[in-house]
Order: C-alpha cells, then structure tokens, then sequence
C-alpha cells in the first residue's frame, strides 16, 4: 500500500509495512521528492493559495447574504414608486422585457424571481469554491503528512525495521476545524517515585485524571487510591489513563483527545512499542477497547509542562496517602522481622549494619560475630552476598567486653598481611606486631649489642623484650641462629607437642602463615584464613579453584554424619570457647 491515497477525506490510515514496501514510491531508506525541502517549500505556496481560496469563498457567501436582502426587500415593494425604487436598486440586472399589459406588480416580482436566480447560483458558485478549498486543504495535508512520514521512516535504523518495520504507523489527524473539543489528561504515579531510597516504601499508587472543556476549563478531576500496589511506572500510566477515559464516557463525552507527556505510554498507544509484558499487553489492549467507543479519540504528545495540572495533583495525592500509611503502620513499626531467625522484634533491639544498613536483630549478629571469630574470620554483615565488614565501634551494642576485645584482635591481624605478621615469643606477652613495628635496639644510643647482631635482634613493642626475627624465640645471646637450632631442634616444649599431636591427628601446615589446620568436616579443598588454597591430603597448592594434585576431593565419612538432638541446645553467653 502506498502512502499518499486518493480519499482526501480519510480521517486514519494504516502504514505498516515490511522492509521490502516502498514509501511514496521508493525505496524504504530513500527519502521521496515531495520529501524534498523545495517540494515542502510548494507545499507550504499551495496551502496559501487554499487559504486565499477560502478567503475568496467567504466573500462570495458574503455577496449572496447581501443580493438575497436585496430581493427580499423588493418583493415587499408592490405600488409603482415602490417598483421603480427597486428596479433603480438592481442596475446591474440585465433589463427584462415589460410587457404593455403587466402591471407594476407583476415586473416587480420579476425582478425578483431574476435576483433570486441569480443568488441561488451565487449560492453554489461560493459551495463549489468551498467544496474545492476542502480538496485542496486536504490533498496538501495528506502530501506533507506523507513527506514527514517519509522522513521519519527514513531515519529508522535498519536493524529496528526488521524487528518492528510491521509496526510502525502514523495515522491521518483529522481536520483542526474538526478536532475534538474535549480533552483527558492523566497520571499515575506509585509511592516509589518519591520516598527516599533509605524510607520503608508503603506500596501505594494515585491514579489522577481531569477532563478539559473547550476553554481549558476543567470540568472533572479524579484522583484515585491504590493500595498494594506491586508494578513500574507504565502499570500506573495505563490505569489512570483508562480511568480518564471511563470519566469521558460516563460524562457522555464522544469526541476527546489525550494528552499526555509520557512518550512511552504515546508509543504504545500508536503501536508504536510493542509491551514487554503479558501484564502490560493486557491493559493497554483494554485501554484500546475503551478508546474505540468514542466517535473520535485522538491523542497527542506534549512536554510535561503543559500536563503539570495533573502532575501536581498526583504529588499531592500519593503525599497524603504516604502519610496516611505511615501513620496506620506507626504501632507495628514498633516492631520488626529479622529476616534470620523470622522472628518480630522490638525495634530497640534490632542492629542496623554500618555501610549496607542490612538489619538483624541484637542475637542474631552476635551469635553470627561468635561463629565467625571461633573460625580466625573477621566477621561481616550476614546478608547473603554484601560485602560489607563490621566494625568494632558498631559492634558494641550487642557483643559482651570478651567478644569485643577478640574483635579488636582479629581486626588488628586483619589489618597486617600474614607473611607481615610476627607475634611475641614470651608467653606472658604474645603481642602481634608487624614487620615495619618491630623495634631494632641497634638503633638505641644505650644499646649493648654488637653489630652482628643487628640483622636477627628485635624487640617487642609492648614488653619491650629482646627476641630473635628469625627464629622466633627470645634472643639467644652469643649464639648464631644456626648454633641454636642446632642445640635446641625444639626450642619450646610446647611446640614438640604440637608437632606430635599434628602428626597424630594428620593436621596440616598452611606453607604460607604456618597456621596448624584441621579438618573437621567437609571437602579436602582447604582454604586458610590468609587466603591460601591448598589440597588437605598432599597439602599441594590449589590454583584458580582447581587441584594440581589427583587425590580425591571428599571422603563420605566427611560429608555426612549423625546429627545428636542435643547440638543445638546452647547458652547465651558461651565467650569461652574462644582463646
């Protein structure tokens, strides 16, 4: 189907085509002649010539009003003076003939049947010119809105024509002498578009609506309440544009136009955008049913000032209704649900996270800090995927002075990398420290040590006692690292022991922070708390999640085991599981 038919009189007309239609005689991606600045340029002289046809039949309808006063006062004149004023009135008639016998009556309603002849054919004359200037007007509104039509098509990506090129149309607006009177302005507007991203949102949608007369006078206004409502902005755009339409038609409206400054809600109104959604396709057909009841339904899109009538009266609306909602729901906001243990807690003891503001309550953060500080973690927030670590000043409202101070601990080892890390060898001190805080007592003016000594000699920054860098013991005097590990293979008792119960129970080392690791249930792709990954039957590493060793991964013994009635059955306050 080509653009630009015959029917001048058309009021729509479908342009949906296939990439392989013509526009005005070409191709798709060729813009056609009428197209063309000069031919606007033509377009733009003959809609003049129209309009000084139009003036011209004005005149002419003027002419006829005059001649038909004109005979109608000389049929009123029968005696003679009366006949020969109106005969004198009348010098452009053609002379008629009077005959010897005819009386003065009789020539003056000749005159007259001759003047209404001749402005009965005015009459038509000045129809046809009318008649004609209709033709004309609506020819060139046809050709300039196929031209712009053909621009449009023009500048549509190729890739979107073959997805949509079915789709697009641009129906022939109707005359503006004809255009509806009466307008539909609406919009809808859920609680999420203005509650603040941190404020509980309370799932309510406005539906605002007003009817315009001819002078802008508002006739109606709705404004509508949505409780619980779950869908975006279009959802709501649809349903207060259909309560607009249902306001028209109650009120006994047939001619309307809609205006809204939404353009998507325009798309897919013209069809344009085909909907997303089954929901959404659902609506706007409904939308669409309702709109073929009206004699003429136009709609147009305009920018959001000139609709801010309606946008006012939906802020305000959805500002009461939050309000409202707010206020029902001030009793239960007393109380909250952590979305751990699902139980309803007052909201005094719930814990809002510092960084993410996930919430939980008081026991569920800590029994969550426990679990992690019994596993060597620094703990973070419980909420699945969230990154984001405790702090110790945060954490103080809900862990007991142990827990908090093995808090600091770990945020402390957290802070130094582990081949950074060395802790202090007397037992009554144990201090961590890193590399760059140890002290170097060579570095003293009152220092007694001798130059060799300067590359193992330490000293603690807490007890300020001397120990050896290398070997991890208090400074052995007089006496190389090599002589002393010599005289001393184990230089603490303790550590005999260690390494014999290791032996016993098949712990393992981890080669990079030397933490003693056991396996107590699970897989035997371990990961220690310094981030290293390493097989727990061979101890070789793992790299990029994947095993360089070919020993199995699990032992069923591992995985599943009996759980006792009794293990979950614990107190409140069990700090002293942790050393």
């Amino acid at each position: 189907m080509t653009v630009g038919g015959s029917d001048p009189f058309s009021q729509t007309r479908d342009y949906r085509r296939s990439p392989l239609e013509t526009v005005g005689g070409g191709p798709r991606g060729s813009i056609p002649m009428m197209a063309g600045d000069d031919d606007l340029a033509a377009l733009r002289e003959q809609i003049a010539l129209t309009s000084s046809a139009a003036i011209s039949a004005s005149d002419l309808d003027h002419a006829f009003q005059l001649q038909l006063a004109e005979a109608i006062q000389a049929s009123l004149l029968v005696s003679g003076p009366n006949a020969a004023a109106a005969s004198s009135s009348s010098q452009a008639a053609p002379a008629l003939p009077v005959p010897e016998s005819s009386s003065d009556a009789a020539y003056a309603f000749a005159v007259q049947a001759a003047n209404l002849a001749r402005a009965e054919q005015d009459r038509r004359d000045a129809e046809a010119c009318r008649a004609a200037h209709a033709r004309a007007a609506a020819s060139a509104r046809v050709a300039a809105h196929d031209a712009l039509f053909a621009r449009e098509l023009a500048a549509i990506p190729e890739d979107q024509w073959a997805h949509d090129g079915d789709y697009f149309e641009r129906p022939l607006e109707s005359d503006k002498s004809h255009r509806p009177l009466f307008r539909v302005l609406s919009k809808g507007m859920a609680s999420r578009e203005v509650v603040g991203p941190r404020d509980r949102d309370p799932s309510v949608a406005v539906l605002a609506a007003a009817i315009c007369g001819p002078q802008g006078e508002v006739l109606l206004r709705i404004h509508k309440p949505v409780e619980r409502f779950v869908g975006g902005r279009m959802i709501v755009e649809v349903m207060a544009l259909m309560e607009g339409l249902d306001a028209a038609l109650g009120l006994g409206i047939r001619s309307v136009t809609i205006v809204t400054g939404y353009r998507p809600l325009y798309n897919h109104m013209l069809g344009i955008w085909r909907p997303s959604g089954r929901n959404l396709a659902d609506m706007i057909n409904q939308v669409l049913s309702v709109r073929r009841k009206f004699d003429q339904c136009a709609i147009s899109l305009v920018e959001p000032s000139q609709v801010s009538y309606v946008v006012k009266l939906a802020t305000d609306s959805i500002t009461v209704l939050i309000t409202k909602a707010r206020a029902a729901n001030a009793n239960m906001a007393k109380r909250e649900n952590c979305t751990i243990c699902m139980e309803d807690t007052d909201i005094t003891k719930i814990h809002m996270v510092e960084g993410c503001a996930h919430r939980f309550c008081f026991s569920c953060m800590k029994e969550h800090v426990k679990v992690k500080l019994l596993n060597g973690m620094l703990p973070g927030c419980p909420q699945g995927g969230c990154t984001t670590k405790l702090t110790v000043e945060g954490s103080k409202i809900f862990l007991s002075p142990r827990l908090l101070g093995i808090m600091v601990q770990r945020v402390r080892e957290g802070q130094i990398p582990p081949n950074q890390k060395v802790y202090c060898p007397y037992p009554k001190c144990s201090a961590l420290m890193s590399l760059k805080e140890v002290m170097h007592p060579m570095q003293e003016s009152s220092s007694n040590y001798t130059a060799t000594d300067a590359a193992t000699l330490r000293k603690c920054v807490k007890c300020r006692g001397s120990f050896c860098i290398n070997c991890k013991v208090p400074w052995h005097d007089r006496m190389t690292c090599y002589d002393y590990k010599r005289r001393y293979p184990h230089a603490r008792p303790e550590d005999a022991k260690l390494q014999n119960l290791a032996r016993q129970r098949l712990w393992r080392q981890c080669v990079k922070c030397k933490h003693m690791i056991e396996l107590a249930e699970g897989c035997y792709h371990m990961i220690c708390v310094c981030g290293f990954e390493f097989c727990y039957t061979c101890g070789k590493e793992w790299k990029e999640k994947k095993a360089t060793c070919s020993c199995p991964l699990w032992d069923e013994h591992n995985i599943i085991r009996e759980v006792d009635e009794d293990d979950d059955d614990y107190e409140e306050d069990e700090d002293d599981v942790y050393f």
